[in-house]
C-alpha cells in the first residue's frame, strides 16, 4: 500500500503550500512511504483526485483543494482530517497503516471499540511492560538503607557502651590502686614515726 499525497506545486496560495509542506514533512520525518502527485502539472492527477474525493468531503464549489491524501485508491482525508488525526495521535489509523512495532500511537475510536473492553491494542501491553515489581523498581532500596542505618547505629551504640564500661572499670582500678598506695604510704609514715619515738626514748634513758 502506497500513501498518495496530491499537491499543487505551483499553487499561488501560501496557506495551501504550508499545508502541503506540513503533510509531506510529517510523513518524511516518520519515515512513512508516500508518493507525491502534482495536480498543477499533470491533468490526469488533477482529474483522478477530484473524481475520487467523496462528495461529502468536497467543498461547496465541488472542487477539492490540495493536499488530499489517499491510501492507494482509498480516500483518507484532507489537511483538516490529517491535522486532527495527528493531534489525536491516530495518524497511522487515519492513513490505513499498521502502527510500527513499539509505537504508542492509538487506534481510531472505531477500531478501539471493536476490541474487548474497549482497550487500545498495544497500550495495555505497554502498560504491563512498564509495570515493574517493587523489588525491581528500587522502591525497597530506601527501606533497606534505613534498616542498614538502624543496624549500624545499634552497633555503634553497643560499641560505645562497651567502651564506656571498659573506661569505667579502668578508672575504678586506678582509683582503687591509688587508694591502696596512699594507705601504704600512711602506714609507712606511721612506722617511721614510731621508730623515731622509740629512738628518742632510748636516748633519754641513756642520758638518765
Amino acid at each position: 500500500m502506497v500513501i498518495k499525497v496530491f499537491v499543487a506545486t505551483s499553487s499561488g496560495s501560501i496557506a495551501i503550500r504550508k499545508k502541503q509542506q506540513e503533510v509531506v514533512g510529517f510523513l518524511e520525518a516518520n519515515k512513512i512511504d508516500f508518493k507525491e502527485l502534482d495536480i498543477a502539472g499533470d491533468e490526469d492527477n488533477r482529474k483522478w483526485m477530484r473524481e475520487n474525493v467523496p462528495g461529502e468531503k468536497k467543498p461547496q464549489n465541488g472542487i477539492p483543494l490540495p493536499p488530499q491524501i489517499f491510501n492507494e485508491e482509498q480516500y483518507c482525508g484532507d489537511f483538516d482530517s490529517f491535522f486532527s488525526a495527528k493531534e489525536e495521535n491516530i495518524i497511522f489509523s487515519f492513513l490505513g497503516l499498521a502502527p510500527p512495532p513499539g509505537s504508542k500511537v492509538k487506534k481510531s475510536p472505531e477500531e478501539a471499540s471493536s476490541l474487548p473492553n474497549g482497550d487500545v491494542a498495544g497500550e495495555a501491553q505497554s502498560a504491563t511492560e512498564g509495570t515493574e515489581k517493587p523489588e525491581e523498581s528500587g522502591e525497597n532500596e530506601p527501606q533497606k538503607e534505613d534498616n542498614e542505618d538502624a543496624a549500624n547505629l545499634a552497633e555503634s551504640q553497643e560499641k560505645n557502651e562497651e567502651e564506656g564500661e571498659t573506661a569505667t572499670e579502668e578508672t575504678k582500678e586506678v582509683t582503687e590502686g591509688g587508694a591502696e598506695g596512699e594507705a601504704e604510704e600512711e602506714e609507712a609514715e606511721q612506722g617511721e614515726e614510731e621508730d623515731a619515738g622509740e629512738e628518742e626514748a632510748g636516748e633519754e634513758e641513756e642520758e638518765s
